[in-house]
């Protein structure tokens, strides 16, 4: 006989939750990675121009040139705080999303586990009916036999 989880759906509704979530986290993952590989590159970029431009002055530049390098360094700067912060913003956020999936797994591993003893208690009860019943039929035979 096959027996019913009461609480079936609300496993099942917490089971969505978390895979809901744990997309909801691989997606602050993604958006924290190409953040920072963003940022990463603009830092590279600036040491590059810097190595490059230090090399141009030893050769010699003009006033404009070097106006014009500092205009840009000072660009690039702005975008780089930009992107320190928004690669703050989505690791925060990626810890939040981790902490709720976190939270949601342990919610459902207590479902799993609710339903696993669940589970071993109809076996039980279903093992004690049938010793029983082979024992009604073991003493019925018995009976008989002795007639």
């Amino acid at each position: 006989m096959e027996y019913a989880f009461k609480l079936q759906k609300v496993l099942s509704m917490k089971e969505n939750e978390k895979n809901l979530a744990m997309r909801e986290y691989n997606e602050a993952v993604r958006r924290f990675e190409e953040t920072a590989e963003k940022l990463y590159h603009l830092l590279k970029q600036k040491e590059e121009h810097e190595e490059m431009h230090k090399q141009k002055l030893q050769l010699g530049l003009s006033v404009q040139d070097i106006r014009h390098f500092q205009q840009y360094i000072a660009s690039l700067e702005r975008t780089i705080h930009h992107y320190q912060i928004l690669v703050m913003q989505a690791r925060e956020q990626m810890q939040r999303k981790q902490s709720k999936l976190t939270e949601l797994n342990i919610e459902v591993k207590k479902y799993e586990k609710i339903k696993e003893k669940y589970m071993q208690a109809v076996r039980l009860a279903e093992k004690r009916v049938e010793n029983k019943w082979m024992d009604e039929i073991s003493v019925q035979r018995f009976v008989h036999r002795g007639d």
